[in-house]
């Protein structure tokens, strides 16, 4: 092994010098600064994806993505709607509060069971769906999902172990990006 002097970390250079997928394994540590520089343009990337659709159609992009859920799952309840969000059922509920108030989806009562609620998209949300170019979920979820199935393990896995480091609430996980 051999020490990269501006980094101070050692390197093998006996392993690998490619990824399964073939993408070069970097002999260079990246400084933070690098790093972090990454994660302000992703975040960027997702800010700014929900401001245009905000700017679009005057909503959050939460309440885009939970019409289009509404919309593509008809009778829908909250607790689905937080499970495909894959969000906190009090934060589906003020959605979908926010959503009825502005009559673009309409709620009523299961006939099978009266305490449950079954969610309906209204013509005002179509016409809102039907403005905005998606995706939907977000851009985020979009690129994660076109991951190669290791590289998404691999980002699992690290950014764990910087929530980890970060000592972070992981509750907050179940908090819409556009949300924050």
């Amino acid at each position: 092994m051999e020490r990269n002097e501006p980094y101070d970390v050692a390197i093998d250079d006996s392993g690998p010098t490619h990824m399964a997928n073939d993408t070069p394994i970097p002999q260079t540590v990246p400084s933070t600064s690098q790093v972090l520089r990454r994660f302000r343009v992703v975040f960027n990337a997702v800010r700014s994806h929900f401001q245009q659709v905000e700017k679009q159609v005057g909503l959050g992009g939460a309440q885009v993505w939970a019409l289009n859920v509404i919309r593509d799952q008809p009778g829908i309840g909250v607790t689905g709607i937080a499970k495909a969000m894959d969000i906190h059922q009090s934060t589906a509920s003020n959605l979908i509060k926010t959503l009825a108030q502005r009559e673009m989806i309409r709620m009523a009562k299961s006939e099978d069971d009266r305490r449950n609620v079954q969610l309906h998209i209204q013509p005002a949300g179509l016409a809102v769906l039907g403005q905005v170019n998606g995706p939907f979920e977000g851009v985020l979820p979009m690129a994660l999902s076109r991951l190669p199935p290791d590289a998404l393990c691999r980002l699992d896995q690290d950014l764990s172990e910087l929530i980890r480091l970060l000592k972070a609430d992981e509750a907050a996980g179940g908090i819409p990006l556009a949300e924050l």
